[in-house]
């Protein structure tokens, strides 16, 4: 208690009138006092004053602020103002400031993180959004641990900030056109344009009308200073996509009677323990890709993991992890538990294999052969040989550069949550799978 009080005191400013509102019982829109509009997440409390809105986590460590800043001669001098506004005796100093492309009704959008010592723990950054001659800051300021467990509520604010004025795009009740010829090369057009506007080096995508592919095939290069384009064969390593397929896997498996999504996980696979006895019990299998349990996102565990770990290390890694939040009550993004799903999957398919081979063996029988995907694989020799797109990511200077794939062979251990290597769709119709697989050429974030 000592410890969240010192970092309250320290962190906050104007949030100690925040504090005292009534926090909200739901998801909140609402607009600021130059008419942004904005969503306050449940169970934050709020205030405004002026220019200036402040969100506050339930721990009361950790704020979201929303300043109205009004003209300014560039993005650092937005965020200035702001922090003025927000807290005037903060001096922190610019670490890195990346410029975004436009969007959600933002003619620019610039990133700023700022200098924090480790001692402190803390997460401190600012977004700078303009909309004609005015500005508005985001402002993210306090516990690094309450920012890594809100971390979706704290997305939901930044993603539901817009101008005002401004209204999303909606198709709902529009009808579906087919995918002609023209219409086809115009998405092509649009995919080129926008590769080209974000500092994108090569884009694989399919498009689908009525579950048939009608034109796959990519814009750009495999690799900054290539000359070698993205085409239908070219393997991505997708990341995070995995997901969907393992939760496929466990689709499959639904239908063979070998699963149902509401039996208790510790039932099917006894070795199966989180670090609560409690949590461990009330887990049914759809809740191992729900993201709700209370557990942690924990990524550094296994990132940092031996690459040679066996997958049995999942389940090891899931038992000492404690939850941080009640059952349901938080969205949490938790890859151990994703993998733990294909891993499932893998023991009730081929009980007498060792748990990582037989989930490769079982996305091969079930998912993967079925659908016609020849060129996917779990095999970094095999995804990184040959048309494969290489990683890319920004240097300090904010421009893009060729990486090494030597980071992403760190979670290869968990690889059911994102360690596939594939191209684009080749399959005839099939309900589950009727979608593109696209990549920005950047580094994995898992």
């Amino acid at each position: 208690m000592m410890k969240s009080a010192l970092l309250a005191f320290a962190f906050l400013s104007f949030a100690t009138a925040a504090s005292a509102q009534e926090a909200a019982t739901a998801d909140t829109p609402g607009a600021t006092s130059a008419g942004s509009s904005y969503v306050q997440p449940k169970d934050w409390s709020g205030a405004t004053e002026g220019p200036l809105t402040v969100f506050t986590a339930p721990e009361g460590d950790l704020d979201i602020a929303i300043v109205e800043v009004g003209a300014a001669n560039d993005a650092g001098e937005a965020a200035a103002k702001a922090w003025s506004l927000y807290d005037p005796e903060a001096n922190r100093e610019v670490r890195l400031a990346t410029p975004a492309a436009p969007a959600n009704g933002w003619d620019e959008r610039v990133n700023l993180s700022y200098e924090t010592s480790p001692a402190e723990q803390a997460t401190v950054s600012a977004l700078s959004l303009r909309k004609g001659d005015a500005w508005t800051v985001l402002i993210v300021n306090g516990s690094q641990a309450t920012a890594n467990k809100r971390s979706a509520a704290v997305s939901l604010v930044r993603e539901a900030l817009q101008p005002a004025g401004y209204e999303r795009e909606n198709f709902a009740g529009k009808e579906a056109h087919r995918l002609t010829p023209e219409r086809v090369q115009a998405l092509r057009d649009f995919v080129a344009e926008a590769a080209d506007i974000l500092d994108v080096p090569g884009v694989g995508l399919a498009l689908i009308d009525q579950g048939e592919v009608v034109w796959q095939g990519g814009v750009g290069v495999r690799a900054l200073g290539s000359d070698k384009p993205v085409d239908a064969k070219t393997k991505f390593m997708v990341a995070s996509n995995t997901k969907g397929m393992s939760t496929l896997l466990l689709s499959i498996l639904a239908d063979e009677g070998k699963l149902e999504w509401d039996q208790r996980v510790v039932d099917l696979y006894p070795d199966f323990r989180l670090g609560s006895e409690s949590t461990t019990n009330a887990t049914l299998v759809r809740h191992l890709v729900c993201a709700c349990t209370g557990l942690p996102r924990k990524d550094w565990a296994f990132i940092l993991a031996d690459q040679g770990a066996p997958a049995a290390d999942t389940f090891r890694q899931l038992a000492e992890t404690q939850p941080t939040s009640d059952f349901g009550e938080l969205f949490q993004y938790n890859n151990p538990m994703a993998a733990a799903a294909g891993y499932l999957g893998g023991a009730l398919a081929y009980p007498d294999m060792e748990i990582g081979a037989a989930y490769d063996k079982a996305m091969e029988d079930r998912v993967f052969g079925p659908l016609g995907m020849k060129d996917t694989t779990f095999d970094f020799d095999e995804g990184m040989r040959g048309n494969w797109a290489k990683p890319h990511g920004l240097d300090v200077d904010g421009r893009t550069r060729v990486m090494s794939n030597d980071f992403n062979y760190g979670p290869y251990p968990y690889r059911p949550a994102g360690g596939a290597f594939l191209t684009k769709p080749r399959w005839r119709s099939h309900s589950l799978c009727n979608h593109g697989i696209g990549s920005e050429g950047r580094p994995i974030r898992l």
